[in-house]
């Protein structure tokens, strides 16, 4: 831990963020996407098969939203934090053990549920230690795991592919990386302080509340923009290794989608300052949706590279300015806001999988299943463009981003 003595308490703490995203995220959950094809090809995985899977994954990550909401203790949320690193490592291994449905079930259900600790749990503790700290309270750097994490995953199972290790080989490598991992998620996070009373920060818990407009309409979206998420972070690789011309470059299409992500969700930061929140929300949406229906226009690779790069520069960012709105508006529990934005944008994440993947079976290809997600996204810019217009909190969001510091 010598290395850690060279850095700030600020970036220790946000570099736990990003070890805890590798490791829940990139590892627990998004092996699974570049893994999709190689298990399909070598065991009896179907694409109906896959998609519940994925399904059964973000029904975990919904428990884990609905336990984190409902925690109110910021000592309870540490505890579960640290638990969730070890049920990554711990699903990410049974996915190895045995070529098995229900075994399968239960490992992404829980990798799912682990995902909720670094996206929630480990959101919200670290924009209470930077508030507490008189820290800028921005999650890019924290989200920019994320992208790594999908950019690891993917080039992970490309060099294992080209030592010739099979699904299962594959996962056991996957479990390593996940126990390396787990040290800097655990140890860099301080755990939290009980919050000083008379904190700066304590009387803004009650002062900043949503309107019910705000929180209709941007429940609503946030339901469109999950049901857009999760198409091409489910099923991107398999999309792009089944058209003939573009065999074998499905792992480096996910790794751009990671690399295209990491830096992105500070650019968004930034791109909030000029234009406030919703704004930048708005902007990110209406990108992604060029992405996500690119594939289905055009079999190029110039076409796909491009939908990559539109699709995980923007997703992340979605995902950045909403649990940092989440902060602002509560700054002392901000869990209290993500976990309601996050059950909206993880029930899409549940249909959306299923239904994709029963329609790619029924139809032969996944068109359909991006056409539907573009409109979905699509709408859900249509609703932030109304609430930017119309809500009072919308506009103090804005208002608030604009006034930032630019340094």
């Amino acid at each position: 831990m010598a290395k850690s003595a060279f850095l700030s308490p600020r970036y220790r703490v946000l570099l736990a963020g990003v070890f805890s995203q590798i490791l829940c995220i990139g590892v627990a959950r998004f092996a699974y996407t570049p893994l999709l094809p190689v298990m399909q090809q070598q065991t009896w995985l179907s694409d109906a098969d896959g998609g519940w899977l994925a399904a059964l994954n973000y029904a975990g990550y919904m428990l884990g939203a609905l336990v984190a909401a409902s925690l109110h203790s910021i000592r309870l949320k540490d505890t579960l934090y640290r638990l969730t690193l070890l049920l990554a490592v711990l699903s990410t291994a049974g996915m190895a053990l045995a070529d098995n449905f229900w075994l399968w079930a239960v490992m992404r259900f829980v990798a799912g549920f682990s995902s909720s600790g670094a996206m929630l749990l480990a959101s919200g503790l670290i924009l209470h230690w930077l508030i507490s700290h008189r820290q800028r309270g921005e999650l890019g750097i924290h989200f920019a795991g994320l992208g790594l994490g999908i950019l690891l995953a993917a080039l992970a199972v490309e060099l294992m592919l080209r030592l010739s290790l099979d699904w299962q080989a594959q996962w056991w490598g996957f479990s390593a990386l996940a126990v390396a991992l787990l040290v800097p998620a655990w140890r860099w996070l301080p755990r939290p302080a009980t919050p000083p009373a008379g904190s700066s920060a304590g009387g803004r818990n009650e002062a900043n509340p949503p309107t019910r407009t705000f929180m209709r309409l941007m429940l609503a979206a946030y339901f469109c923009a999950g049901y857009g998420y999760v198409i091409s972070a489910t099923f991107i690789v398999a999309i792009v290794e089944r058209e003939p011309l573009l065999a074998g470059a499905g792992n480096w299409t996910f790794a751009l989608v990671g690399l295209a992500a990491a830096p992105a969700v500070m650019l968004w930061d930034l791109v909030a300052r000029r234009i406030g929140y919703l704004g930048a929300l708005i902007t990110a949406m209406i990108l992604q949706v060029v992405g996500i229906v690119l594939p289905a226009l055009t079999d190029s690779l110039a076409g796909v590279l491009l939908s990559a790069v539109l699709y995980g520069g923007t997703f992340l960012g979605c995902v950045s300015l909403v649990l940092t709105m989440a902060g602002r508006l509560y700054p002392q529990s901000p869990a209290r806001l993500m976990g309601r934005m996050t059950l909206a944008y993880g029930a899409a994440q549940i249909i959306a999988p299923a239904l994709t993947g029963m329609l790619a079976e029924a139809t032969g290809h996944y068109d359909t299943g991006l056409w539907l997600a573009g409109g979905f996204v699509a709408l859900g810019a249509v609703l932030l463009s109304w609430l930017r217009r119309v809500d009072q909190t919308a506009q103090r969001l804005d208002a608030e981003a604009k006034a930032a510091p630019m340094g």
